[in-house]
C-alpha cells in the first residue's frame, strides 16, 4: 500500500470521525499520529485502515446530468 492511498483513507473518514465508536475512533487518532510522522502503515494496520473505511464511508451515487440537457 501506499503512503497516498493511506493518506485518502484517512481524509475520507474525517468526517466520520464523530459518529464512530469509542475504540474505532481511538484506532483511528493512532492512524492520524502515525500519518503526521509521516510513517508508512504496515500490512495489519493497513487492513485494520481499510476495514474502519467500509465501515464507516459510503461513497454517494453521482447524481445524472443527463436529465438536464435536451437531446437531440
Amino acid at each position: 500500500m501506499s503512503y497516498r492511498e493511506q493518506k485518502k483513507l484517512l481524509s475520507e473518514l474525517k468526517e466520520f470521525e464523530n459518529k464512530m465508536t469509542n475504540s474505532d475512533r481511538d484506532a483511528y487518532k493512532l492512524f492520524i499520529k502515525r500519518e503526521k510522522d509521516e510513517e508508512e502503515f504496515d500490512t495489519l494496520s493497513m487492513g485494520r485502515l481499510k476495514v474502519l473505511h467500509e465501515r464507516y464511508y459510503k461513497p454517494r451515487p453521482k447524481p445524472d446530468l443527463s436529465k438536464y440537457f435536451k437531446s437531440q
